[in-house]
């Protein structure tokens, strides 16, 4: 090669089902490389589709509008001579049989095409598809081993590119393949969801497949909010020996340009690795940005209690959206301290945004007196605190339903585990933002964000103890162990799959350890009438957590 070769990694953020809006990135993400001299556009995984596309992979025409959208691309790109482009698409089966809802039989191929001279040159089928996790890839895809597909190696300026397809990197066997068939440098297209602990991961199995291979590596990666997923970015270039030669910004769009020198060097921008709370915060604004953006919801709303969960949300959805585009409501009852509605209107102020107050005295007390005959000689219990929260409830939803903006719930992981929430009351919204941000994160994030330029949440609201106020001097330690030993044991028996007998064998009390995983198993029925909420660890109460609700399975 006289120059570097230069290779573009184009971290896009798309949008599942816009096909054509899709392309139309594509194209323009490949003419603005062209004109800078780049010889090979890379797209993540599916991008002509979005990831993942779910149940719409099981409709046919769908699928032959993502072939009609990659023909377009291959057209309108015919102009940019010298240029090649890597295009992650469905493709789908071809074998003649009639499908007919026959779930025995996967309906498509996850490809990846190189697009020259206006047409489809090549075409590689992921061979490892990965069914943990978030991941359901067998239930639409088979695999390009299955169906008797090969390596794909490419010419680029006589650089020999081979395709890998994200899952397929962390295996031997299709690196291996492509450098059997003469690959000089590895091309993976990658559609990974953000966890905490992901980015690290990526780049240490990918700096391994360098090593094993002695290949150098290229990893173009999604970026943006889909549902319950957010795609980090962070697209990057190992070499040979692993070590890392160019790495894109996290959580933002960008066109990372490698170059390539004639031994096979890479030489690149390293964007610098955010600290943890800095990525969660940034998972969480994107998610809400994207959830809202994508959907067309004008705006937000939630309900500021002037305690810590609350303001954390209004925070993310403030620097996700913008002042203008939330609304908070402080619904104070009976029980609320007076500290709680000065702070929930000094946060408000300091951010700018709409505040209301909505006494729901009047409502709570019209509710007691229909119930008083029922209710005659019992003594007051959660029925009157949920009471409460129903009333809040349901005044957002109908701010909702007046004004289209979306309720964003404050609950968090904590609660959303042992049931310290109410169905249609703290419950009623459509986005969870901190569904998947365990109680001690919450008061770390809040602390970081106020460290970023200005306390932006009250200190009060940080350091006084939690509580849901919906009985006299109510403290939520009154009813759960503490938030420390709460968290730890949820980690270890949700995320990491720990039995009861290993948690207290770790030093956890008996009595706390059965505590909790009692209350994580009979508030199954709540979880699976939740909002959808943003995923942040390796397992969430989402996608990744299926568990039956009438179950009598305990260890």
């Amino acid at each position: 090669m006289p120059s570097p070769l230069k290779i573009a990694l184009a971290q896009m953020n798309v949008v599942v089902g816009d096909l054509a809006g899709n392309a139309d990135r594509i194209i323009a993400q490949a003419r603005a490389a062209h004109a800078t001299g780049v010889d090979l556009l890379v797209t993540p995984e599916l991008a002509l589709c979005g990831y993942p596309p779910e149940d719409l992979l099981l409709r046919p025409a769908f699928l032959a509008g993502c072939d009609e959208q990659l023909r377009r691309i291959a057209t309108e790109l015919a102009g940019c001579a010298g240029l090649q482009v890597v295009v992650g698409h469905p493709l789908a089966r071809d074998d003649g049989v009639v499908r007919e809802r026959s779930w025995s039989l996967p309906p498509c191929l996850n490809a990846a095409s190189v697009l020259v001279g206006g047409r489809v040159a090549q075409t590689y089928a992921k061979r490892e598809l990965p069914n943990y996790q978030v991941f359901d890839e067998r239930r639409y895809f088979y695999s390009g081993r299955d169906a008797g597909l090969g390596p794909v190696v490419f010419d680029v300026r006589g650089l020999k590119v081979g395709l890998l397809i994200c899952e397929d990197a962390w295996f031997d066997e299709p690196a291996a393949a492509a450098q059997s068939a003469g690959a000089e440098l590895l091309c993976v297209i990658n559609a990974s969801p953000f966890h905490v602990g992901k980015v690290e991961e990526r780049e240490t199995r990918m700096s391994e497949r360098a090593r094993a291979s002695g290949l150098p590596l290229v990893y173009a990666h999604l970026v943006g909010g889909q549902d319950e997923m957010v795609f980090d970015g962070a697209s990057f270039a190992v070499q040979a020996d692993g070590t890392l030669a160019a790495r894109a910004p996290m959580f933002e769009e960008a066109l990372a340009v490698i170059e390539v020198d004639a031994a096979r060097r890479l030489r690149g921008c390293v964007a610098a690795e955010l600290e943890m709370e800095a990525q969660v915060w940034q998972a969480l604004v994107v998610g809400v940005r994207d959830y809202l953006g994508k959907n067309g919801f004008p705006g937000a709303i939630l309900g500021l209690s002037g305690g810590i969960d609350s303001a954390l949300v209004l925070a993310i959805a403030v620097d996700a959206l913008g002042a203008d585009k939330v609304r908070a409501v402080m619904m104070p009852s009976p029980y609320t301290a007076d500290i709680s509605w000065i702070d929930a209107r000094d946060m408000a102020e300091r951010l700018n945004v709409r505040y209301d107050e909505m006494s729901i005295v009047p409502m709570f007390d019209a509710f007691n007196e229909a119930l008083a005959g029922e209710f005659q000689g019992l003594p007051l219990d959660a029925t009157e605190e949920n009471i409460q929260a129903r009333i809040r409830g349901t005044l957002l939803m109908a701010l909702s339903n007046k004004f289209g903006s979306i309720v964003l719930t404050t609950g968090n992981k904590s609660e959303m585990a042992t049931g310290y929430c109410t169905l249609y009351g703290d419950m009623a919204g459509g986005f969870a933002v901190i569904k998947d941000v365990a109680k001690t994160l919450v008061f770390r994030l809040a602390r970081w964000r106020n460290a970023q330029g200005g306390e932006i949440i009250p200190e009060r609201i940080i350091t006084r103890p939690p509580s849901a106020e919906l009985r006299p001097d109510q403290k939520d330690e009154d009813s759960l162990p503490p938030y420390s030993v709460l968290d730890a044991i949820l980690a270890r028996y949700m995320e990491q799959d720990q039995s009861i007998a290993e948690i207290v064998a770790a030093g956890f009390k008996p009595e706390d350890v059965e505590r909790v995983t009692r209350l994580i198993k009979i508030n199954e029925y709540k979880r699976r009438q939740a909002p959808v909420g943003i995923r942040i660890t390796h397992r969430g109460f989402g996608r990744d957590w299926r568990y039956p609700i009438t179950s009598k399975f305990r260890a």
